[in-house]
């Protein structure tokens, strides 16, 4: 790929700024957006004009970004570290035909098991016996259903739910504190039913709940794959709930991990989740160019971090549901795309993917905005807002998070000048020290922002959204030549911890250990007693 063709682009817009691209192109606040049913992507607010576009455009289809997609959602093995298939699309296929995986229609299964979940769910939520569900998990089998959950809570009308995933006692233990061990349900959601930080904290809830009087054979569930362990574990089979090795766990929250957000909100809601994201990717698959929504995300992202070199990405949803969306996202993109070589095994010029970080609005304008304003630092942002919210009598409150929503990405756009400052300040200070004053209230603006807006926060909205970010990671990989479906890089810590164990329970000399770690257990054991 021709990527000094995207370098002539950056250069020629070395001196250009935002607001002149509207003002040299009046349809630019329309021709800069895509649209994908009611959720709308607007790119305007960034140094990418019509040439930069095509540029971009033609990294697709350099990159081969239609075959890709077509292997893809045909159930070839993309993951061609593991030799595995990619079809988390498959478990939102509500109305598609076939997909085959090794010549097997796998969609019988995954729409038997959907019934089965919602079979389950049900009896959950009408039975009147749980006041609690607790899903120990972690990674996608942690933050997908905790994202979900709590970004649909206006339709919650089953049981409380929580979310355990640390193996640090103390979240296991503050989550228990105030539950009845008679009338809490518990599904621990591990595929291979071997991870140990999610069994560690399984082994404790089940104790917690023998010791209270409960009965974890009737009030354990399981979301794995491995039901020889489901089974000496305890659980009934009938409460096991499996997916194939062709999802990933950060791609899973749409099959059998999104158990607890079905209990929490119905499977009408999750249904209407799922249809979002099976829109999504009719829309993925069909719009061509530049108004396909996840494409071009993609290549506001290839365009601000390889080609601007803008190293992270912010997430900014001025939308209080969606406070855990960052941390989600964190996980999606930075564990899919965090890759130093290429498929072949070559190593990487440069980085493949920004590190993504976010925190709701108007939460962070009093946290970490300051930066984004004024530090020397350009921090790409990307925002989502609603047309309204779920609580008609606080409208007025929506209205004031719709007003700063649409402010900051202004102000990141304008800035203000040292004229400006001045002018602002002239009746306060006067000589050096107006200039002084002034200096500190400049905001040097053209920075980029994308926004997303749609009408309201519903499941389907959230299932568009984020099927959209899923692709978005898809295109860059494939563009950059790159697996975004394996993790190797969390398995070395995990080998290592496995290692060291014995050594930290005593069991063992520290041996084998760099200076530096032996030094750190030596002074942990000697406050431990």
């Amino acid at each position: 790929m021709n990527w000094s063709v995207l370098k002539e682009h950056k250069e020629r817009l070395a001196n250009a700024r935002i607001e002149g691209l509207f003002a040299s192109d009046r349809g630019r606040a329309e021709g800069f957006c895509a649209q994908a049913g009611d959720l709308r992507l607007d790119y305007s607010k960034t140094l990418i004009d019509d040439g930069a576009r095509a540029a971009l455009l033609d990294l697709c289809r350099a990159a081969g970004l239609d075959r890709a997609r077509a292997a893809m959602f045909a159930g070839a093995p993309i993951n061609d570290t593991e030799n595995r298939a990619v079809l988390h699309t498959a478990l939102r296929n509500l109305d598609g035909g076939p997909v085959l995986v090794d010549g097997v229609d796998v969609m019988p299964g995954i729409r038997e098991t959907l019934a089965r979940m919602a079979d389950f769910a049900g009896t959950i939520r009408s039975g009147g016996r749980f006041d609690d569900v607790i899903n120990i998990g972690i990674g996608g089998s942690d933050l997908g259903p905790a994202m979900v959950t709590a970004a649909l809570a206006p339709w919650q009308d089953g049981p409380r739910c929580h979310f355990v995933s640390n193996v640090d006692g103390a979240h296991v233990a503050d989550t228990l504190r105030g539950l009845d061990p008679r009338r809490t349900l518990v599904i621990v959601a591990s595929k291979t039913f071997t991870t140990i930080e999610t069994m560690t904290n399984a082994r404790t809830v089940r104790d917690w709940m023998t010791a209270g009087g409960g009965d974890p054979a009737r009030q354990f569930a399981a979301v794995s794959s491995a039901r020889d362990r489901t089974a000496a574990f305890g659980i009934d089979p009938a409460h096991v709930f499996g997916f194939g090795d062709w999802v990933g766990g950060r791609y899973s929250v749409w099959g059998p991990v999104g158990l607890a957000p079905m209990i929490a909100v119905g499977a009408e809601a999750f249904h209407a989740f799922l249809q979002g994201a099976q829109a999504m990717d009719l829309h993925f698959r069909t719009a061509r160019g530049a108004d396909n929504l996840p494409v071009m995300l993609a290549l506001t992202g290839i365009w601000h971090h390889q080609v601007m070199g803008h190293p992270t990405r912010a997430v900014l949803p001025y939308d209080q549901r969606l406070a855990l969306l960052p941390g989600y996202l964190q996980q999606l993109e930075m564990e899919s795309n965090g890759k130093g070589v290429t498929r072949s095994g070559a190593p990487l010029e440069g980085t493949a993917g920004p590190i993504v970080w976010g925190a709701p609005g108007t939460n962070g304008q009093h946290a970490f905005y300051q930066l984004i304003h004024q530090g020397r630092q350009v921090v790409p942002c990307e925002f989502m807002v609603a047309a309204r919210g779920h609580e008609p009598d606080l409208d007025h409150q929506h209205r004031l998070l719709v007003a700063n929503c649409l402010a900051q990405s202004q102000a990141l756009m304008r800035g203000r000048t040292l004229d400006e400052a001045r002018a602002l300040l002239a009746g306060r200070y006067q000589g050096e020290e107006l200039d002084r004053q002034a200096r500190h209230r400049v905001f040097p603006g053209n920075r980029p922002s994308v926004t997303f807006s749609y009408p309201q926060l519903t499941p389907f909205t959230l299932g568009q959204l984020i099927a959209a970010y899923e692709h978005r990671v898809f295109v860059e990989g494939v563009i950059l030549g790159i697996n975004s479906f394996d993790q190797w890089g969390v398995e070395l810590g995990k080998e290592l911890a496995t290692a060291l164990q014995p050594a930290v329970d005593g069991d063992a000399p520290p041996e084998g250990l760099d200076p530096s770690t032996r030094a750190l257990l030596a002074h942990l054991r000697q406050h431990r007693g």
